[in-house]
């Protein structure tokens, strides 16, 4: 069989990959193009997989990118249930699983990453889950019926999510997180306390600084099926009952064929400023993608979130038709839990103030975070003002006075008007 060979392939049919062909053709680009992804649906969106699709409250076909006929009537070629396994550079093509082949002029890695799995014994137990693909959710709601007991092993945004929409259907949820509080990684400690404090009052079981030795299973006796996970196994001895266990710990990204193909990187693989990897026509776009970001204060990292995927998506596209501009974007995020709605803008790492602008008690507030006097970032509680007014201060690395910031009757954008 002739190999394909394709003016940009793309590999990773999410966010990323989806918004660098939608923006290709935008772009007016007339090349051929090729979206391939490892799942056998067209791109869907990812965030409402722990809220809104595992509620029920959002078919699937609602939180498609685009209706699948969208892509033939773009000429972009899906090329679903497919998985690149080695990238050879020289010859500017990539080997399938399949052990097929497909040739690029450019090619734009969008593959995300994967959930961390636990390193414990029983981790491969039936009712262990992970939140990441449609199947991922498909399981665990298609086991709903027989659990009571879930254990959500990770305080992060997709622990917490699950959390608020499995006490919704009736479970019993117990949230344990390894360190001192919930969100450590990405939020101050008054966003923390607030989460904490709103999941306990919904009767989740908030437990801190706890470590899982194990999970332990059942099988019955004569069956074929695995053994399917019965309990949380704490150090310390207890054992927490659980009929569903899902990790929230992190993703791992997905850049090993890159990697070995000797593109420079580690925790993700490495790019310039515009997306650029070391390997010629090669760029990295999204959640695998460790860039230089100006609101980190010039750090490498990589940021796991629509937004970057997105924006690093329409880069690529424009540098593709030539053109050169860098790579600028301010981070933003959003989480729902229950009835709150949370708005992130900026980023707070390395911050050396948190203001609480507004009473957390009325369950509509921000927390306002500053370095060196600078405003930073904003999580914004049920307050789509400040989420919005706030961005220019971010983006103009304000330094208000911590009064004014804290005053909630005190519109954040009358704070530009004295720099």
């Amino acid at each position: 069989m002739e190999k394909r060979i394709f003016d940009v392939l793309i590999v990773g049919a999410g966010h990323g990959g989806a918004q660098a062909a939608l923006s290709l053709r935008q772009q007016k680009f007339a090349g051929t193009v090729a979206l391939l992804g490892d799942e056998p649906e067209p791109p869907y969106e990812r965030p409402p997989l722990s809220k809104e699709y595992l509620s029920g409250e959002k078919t699937f076909e609602r939180i498609l990118i685009r209706p699948a006929a969208f892509w033939g009537e773009r000429n972009v070629d899906l090329l679903l249930d497919r998985r690149v396994v080695s990238v050879d550079p020289a010859a500017h093509s990539v080997t399938l699983a399949d052990d097929s082949t497909l040739g690029y002029g450019t090619l734009i890695w969008a593959t995300g990453g994967s959930p961390h799995r636990l390193s414990c014994p029983g981790y491969d137990l039936v009712g262990v889950h992970g939140v990441r693909t449609r199947v991922d959710v498909d399981r665990m709601m298609a086991e709903m019926g027989g659990v009571t007991n879930v254990v959500v092993v990770g305080g992060g945004y997709i622990g917490l999510e699950a959390a608020a929409v499995l006490t919704k259907f009736g479970k019993k949820v117990t949230v344990l997180e390894a360190q001192d509080r919930v969100l450590a990684r990405v939020a101050g400690e008054p966003l923390s306390r607030f989460y904490e404090a709103e999941h306990r009052a919904h009767g989740v079981d908030v437990r801190l600084g706890v470590k899982v030795d194990g999970l332990v299973g059942f099988q019955s006796i004569g069956e074929d099926e695995p053994a399917r996970v019965t309990g949380v196994h704490l150090a310390g001895g207890e054992v927490l009952p659980a009929e569903m266990v899902i990790v929230g710990i992190g993703i791992a990204p997905a850049v090993q064929p890159l990697i070995a193909a000797g593109a420079d990187g580690g925790n993700g693989v490495r790019v310039d400023a515009q997306c650029r990897t070391s390997l010629p026509d090669i760029f990295a776009i999204g959640d695998c993608a460790a860039h230089a970001n100006d609101f980190a204060r010039g750090a490498t990292i990589r940021l796991e979130s629509v937004q970057n995927a997105n924006d690093q998506a329409s880069l690529v596209a424009k540098t593709i038709m030539g053109a050169t501009e860098a790579y600028h974007a301010v981070p933003w995020f959003w989480s729902n839990q229950y009835d709150l709605r949370l708005q992130t803008v900026g980023l707070s790492t390395g911050f050396d103030q948190a203001i609480v602008r507004g009473d957390t008690a009325t369950r509509s507030f921000s927390v306002v975070y500053l370095r060196e006097g600078k405003v930073i970032a904003l999580d914004c509680v049920n307050a789509t003002k400040d989420y919005v007014q706030g961005r220019a201060l971010v983006m103009g690395g304000v330094a208000p006075s911590p009064a004014s910031l804290a005053d909630s009757a005190v519109p954040l954008n009358s704070l530009l008007a004295t720099f």
